[in-house]
């Protein structure tokens, strides 16, 4: 056999390799592309796109025409490589058996390995390229693809594995939303992010969860004297105001200030005048899911609720503004406290309230203070010590260290949290 022969033969060789990589590229291509972000391609009317979508909802045909034609250049390749040697070295066994180890090394790196990671690490890229030949090779040969997988769908079927048509794609779990939100760093700004993930729980965190606490709460008692009332009414940081009859532990009503002004205005406010124009509270169970509770609040056209446990006691007041906050992070001034924020002292140290809610403890001082029971620093420091504590006790909760600064009624009223090394240094 001359040299030209030779070495076409060899061209040839080359040839099925490459091919045989394309094939075993777009298999992997298409199977590691994002079907979400084809499917919104697709809504875009790009053309490529919109065949990968169609070969995806296809998959035993897509991968038949793969499997196919890279079975058929990988047999042509081994068939060359064979009679290559036998026009080199003859019929020696030790020939072949050289040349056999040889393509299949040569298959392993340039048709299988090296292709497969390039079409991994470029699928999404990749997948509108390649959906053009494939789309074009399965309208071609689509009755041979049909029949054989005529085969391949009767042995599934004979081992009960027959696929359940899902369009080509699984559902996602909400943990799995989640890892697709966290990950996706270079498509969603970090503030987006947050909210996304915050989203995700909704359907965890409870009213109880972020709803203000009842000593916390500021109200108007209608047994007081009119003047303490006006004083109440008009240095009040709230727009609207539970009321109160003598009973500090009963709420008669809530009242909007809003419907006060007109009244204020002609020095109309009486007692009689605000039971008159109050309106009637809304109570909520304590365990209600936030998700649940937005839904109540939009059914019910409503912005606020008290809260109560199970046995009807009042245990706080939740408002449309906390559920929002909880979403996208703390944004109202309206009062003092809220435009307060923690942050470490030079000596790594800040100091707290006692019925500062532990979710906005974690949030804004990076800590990892249990939030499964109590909602409050106090109720933790009481559930873990099982005791009212004295002034200087010093605990350490969660790798926390947290020191008594002052009780008062049977309660912590102020605490000081401290900074460990380690998230000194992670800071």
């Amino acid at each position: 056999m001359s040299d030209i022969s030779l070495a076409a033969q060899f061209g040839a060789l080359v040839l099925l390799l490459v091919v045989s990589g394309l094939f075993s590229m777009s298999e992997t291509v298409m199977m590691a592309a994002n079907r979400y972000r084809l499917r919104s391609l697709a809504a875009q009317n790009h053309r490529g796109a919109s065949l990968a979508v169609d070969l995806l909802n296809q998959t035993d045909r897509l991968l038949g025409v793969i499997l196919l034609f890279n079975n058929l250049v990988n047999t042509a390749a081994a068939m060359l490589v064979s009679v290559i040697t036998l026009e080199l070295f003859g019929d020696d066994r030790w020939a072949l058996g050289a040349a056999t180890l040889a393509i299949t090394f040569l298959i392993l790196v340039f048709s299988e390995i090296t292709p497969k990671v390039i079409g991994a690490h470029h699928a999404d890229r990749l997948a509108l390229i390649v959906s053009y030949p494939l789309s074009t090779l399965l309208r071609v040969f689509y009755s041979v693809i049909w029949f054989i997988n005529l085969f391949s769908r009767g042995l599934l079927r004979l081992l009960r594995l027959q696929p359940t048509e899902a369009n080509g794609a699984a559902a996602l779990s909400t943990e799995e939303l989640r890892g697709m939100v966290l990950e996706s760093r270079q498509y969603i700004p970090q503030a987006h992010r947050n909210i996304l993930v915050n989203l995700f729980d909704l359907e965890t965190i409870t009213v109880e969860d972020v709803m203000t606490p009842r000593g916390a709460i500021e109200g108007i008692d209608l047994s007081d004297p009119i003047d303490v009332l006006h004083e109440r009414i008009a240095t009040s940081y709230h727009t609207r105001l539970p009321v109160h009859d003598g009973d500090s532990e009963q709420v008669i009503g809530v009242l909007h200030l809003r419907r006060l002004l007109g009244h204020a205005f002609d020095n109309d406010v009486t007692t009689d005048k605000i039971r008159e124009i109050m309106v009637k509270p809304y109570f909520v169970p304590a365990d209600t899911p936030l998700y649940s509770q937005i839904q109540f609040f939009q059914e019910n056209r409503q912005r606020l609720a008290l809260v109560v446990d199970e046995y009807g006691e009042m245990l706080g007041l939740v408002t449309l503004e906390d559920i929002i906050e909880e979403l996208i992070g703390k944004f109202t001034t309206s009062t003092p406290e809220s435009a307060r924020r923690l942050r470490w002292g030079d000596d790594d140290s800040v100091i707290v309230d006692g019925s500062t809610n532990l979710r906005d403890l974690n949030r804004q001082l990076q800590l990892e203070l249990p939030i499964d029971g109590p909602k409050t620093l106090n109720g933790l420091l009481l559930e873990y010590l099982q005791d009212i504590p004295e002034t200087g006790l010093s605990v350490r909760i969660a790798g926390t260290p947290i020191e008594v600064i002052q009780t008062q009624d049977r309660r912590v009223k102020t605490a000081r949290i401290f900074r460990t090394v380690a998230r000194a240094a992670a800071a």
